[in-house]
């Protein structure tokens, strides 16, 4: 019997009750106008029990705990790296290299890694420096690896699956929350990305850093009255060097 069920459709879809779903009541959110319009729902910024509902399942399909219907900044960021994972550099902002480059869109707050134009790592969310701890933008490259590292700055907070590009900035896991303010120049990402990212760079593998994270640059309103994406993330979240393109120098 036991056999029967590991081995049924229902069992290898993950199978949730059939009954009724329970009432959407969740109220409106900060991203209400915004996910509205990313749904095609009425534009009014007013929670009903329609938009509840396609809230809910929409963090249901993005896999996002609690899916309360509440239209907030983790459903709102989750649902952009969606949009962009077939394209993640269709903007064209990351250099395309024979070698491979971790691409680190600071305006958009997502992370991917390409060869050429092969995408070998697919758009994950990442949280960059805050105001004053800027994450440093331009060429870089992986210098250290460490599967297991603790700040020696800021209270020996876990640094997991740490790879550093230049100084003590480094692309690592984070167990906080990654929708909450910022780092303190550090790209932070979910420890089981962090992990697989870890997996796949070298030491020497090149990392390129560009765009201004929300919220740490000032900026003038559109002359069309819409916010781009990178301000209206900025709403939720509360020293540029730029290094030598070595394949840039290898063709002067």
């Amino acid at each position: 019997m036991a056999g029967q069920l590991m081995g049924s459709p229902a069992a290898a879809r993950g199978s949730r009750p059939t009954g009724p779903e329970k009432p959407c009541t969740a109220p409106s959110g900060p991203y209400q106008w915004q996910l509205e319009k990313k749904l095609k729902l009425p534009e009014d910024g007013l929670q009903s029990t329609a938009d509840c509902v396609a809230f809910r399942r929409l963090q249901q399909s993005l896999r996002i705990t609690p899916a309360d219907g509440r239209a907030d900044l983790k459903t709102y960021r989750m649902l952009l790296v969606r949009e962009v994972r077939n394209n993640p550099n269709a903007q064209g902002k990351c250099p395309v290299r024979s070698y491979r480059v971790t691409c680190v869109d600071l305006s958009r707050q997502i992370l991917w890694v390409q060869t050429g134009r092969k995408v070998e790592f697919s758009p994950i969310p990442v949280r960059s420096g805050k105001v004053g701890y800027e994450t440093r933008r331009g060429w870089h490259k992986v210098y250290l690896k460490r599967a297991r590292h603790f700040s020696t700055l800021y209270n020996n907070a876990p640094m997991p699956h740490s790879q550093f590009f230049d100084g003590g900035q480094a692309l690592h896991g984070t167990y906080s929350d990654l929708f909450k303010s910022g780092s303190h120049g550090c790209v932070n990402m979910y420890a089981s990305d962090a992990n697989r990212l870890f997996a796949l760079l070298r030491v020497g593998d090149r990392v390129y850093v560009w765009g201004t994270k929300p919220g740490t640059g000032k900026r003038s309103m559109p002359a069309d009255g819409v916010l781009p994406d990178d301000v209206l993330i900025a709403q939720g979240f509360g020293s540029d060097r730029i290094a030598e393109d070595p394949e840039a120098a290898a063709s002067k």
